[in-house]
């Protein structure tokens, strides 16, 4: 009798949105399944890509998706393979983008590169680090200036002449700003081709993205093809709904949760996350079983907010965040919780309630202090504050309290 084909691990099917191509079961060429099989049988590890430009300085929970997808590769005993796009971030991913990017500086991306790999875990202990990067063999940290800087005229012509631009003019992005008359320049084309020439470079079994990233990932297989290469799968998992429960996480819409917010912040924001976006915060940033989970929403909640602090701060520091988060929005100060703290020292006095909320950067600006304080979201000590313009005479009458702007952020005032 013939062999059963055989079926991907749940490890690696949980929170996966599309996964291409899905052919033959059997065939390695055509079944991630077949290709894992192989791999196992050859007693080599596949090589799973994961492509980052580091066009900004911060990581949030929306991008940690894709990390952990490549942390369970490597736990699985797969190789990782982190590609810095250094030179492709001197262009910018197009993807998502209404207008052309701002070209960065080779300063800019690798100030922001060398924030990312400690953000991700490097130089720290495996167990609270995103990536495994002590385990030898499980990862490679590549950058693309590695193979793209040296191209000559004649390397970047062959590689425009494998796409069209009727292929170009087909992704979503690109097909919106030609119908709209946005200016569309011509290195944009070229996102996508190097890109996808990484995949030749790294000889990837496997390339990880968002469901954004499809064209870009296929571009990555029919560059494999034409250079003669066993072609990757493409694994795409969905895009993080924001703390706000409507758009994608993002700091432009100030609804992230960032990596290295202290365990008080992460954990309060995130007990907060509404009841529709809760399956998905689960499946996607913690390893729980929703079937042994209770059905009750709160405690779903605070299940799925316990777990992904203890994953970034441990189970203790994420214990004593939780207990710290019910004893302060409960409106009972404690001396004792760990509370992330905010200096008075540039404060001038005496002070008004909207300019300290500003002064110490819990409001982005005194007119949103006043709107939250007008709203009832700010407490001193648990004790809310309604009159924008109540008047602090000095520094030493605040210092040691806690300063709350609704049920997610807290501050102990420090002179």
């Amino acid at each position: 009798m013939p062999e059963s084909s055989p079926t991907l691990p749940q490890w690696l099917a949980r929170g996966m949105a599309d996964l291409f191509p899905a052919g033959d079961p059997s065939d390695a060429d055509q079944a991630l399944a077949a290709r894992l099989a192989q791999a196992d049988k050859e007693g080599r590890p596949l090589r799973v890509k994961l492509g980052i430009d580091p066009t900004g300085s911060n990581i949030h929970l929306g991008h940690s998706i894709l990390f952990r997808k490549l942390r369970a590769f490597q736990d699985a005993g797969h190789t990782g393979v982190l590609i810095i796009g250094d030179f492709t971030a001197r262009i910018g991913d197009p993807t998502g983008k209404s207008t052309t990017r701002v070209l960065l500086s080779k300063e800019d991306v690798a100030a922001n590169a060398s924030t990312y790999l400690r953000q991700l875990g490097q130089d720290q202990p495996k167990e609270t680090a995103l990536l495994d990067f002590e385990t030898p063999g499980r990862l490679e940290v590549r950058y693309n200036s590695e193979w793209l800087e040296g191209m000559d005229l004649p390397a970047v012509i062959g590689l425009l002449g494998t796409g069209t631009v009727g292929q170009m003019l087909a992704k979503d992005d690109f097909s919106k700003r030609y119908s709209s008359g946005t200016p569309i320049a011509l290195h944009e084309f070229l996102y996508p081709l190097l890109q996808g020439y990484d995949s030749v470079a790294v000889d990837a079994d496997v390339e990880l993205g968002g469901t954004d990233q499809k064209f870009n990932v296929a571009m990555g297989r029919d560059l494999q093809r034409h250079f003669g290469r066993s072609t990757q799968f493409g694994l795409l998992l969905p895009i993080l709904v924001g703390l706000d429960g409507v758009q994608k996480m993002s700091k432009s819409l100030g609804n992230v949760v960032g990596l290295e917010e202290d365990p008080l912040s992460m954990y309060s924001k995130l007990e907060k996350v509404g009841d529709a976006a809760i399956n998905d915060y689960l499946t996607l940033l913690t390893d729980l079983d929703l079937a042994t989970l209770p059905q009750n929403p709160r405690e779903k909640q605070k299940a799925m907010a316990l777990a992904v602090t203890a994953s970034r701060h441990g189970l203790e520091a994420a214990r004593k965040a939780q207990r710290d988060a019910a004893t302060l929005v409960g409106g009972v100060g404690d001396a004792t919780a760990e509370v992330p703290e905010a200096s008075l020292a540039q404060v001038n006095f005496p002070a008004k309630a909207f300019y300290l909320l500003s002064a110490v950067g819990i409001c982005a600006s005194s007119s949103e202090a006043r709107r939250q304080i007008k709203g009832g979201a700010v407490r001193l000590e648990g004790d809310k504050i309604t009159d924008p313009n109540q008047e602090f005479a000095a520094a030493a009458e605040l210092d040691g309290k806690v300063l709350q702007l609704g049920k997610k952020t807290f501050r102990r005032l420090v002179a």
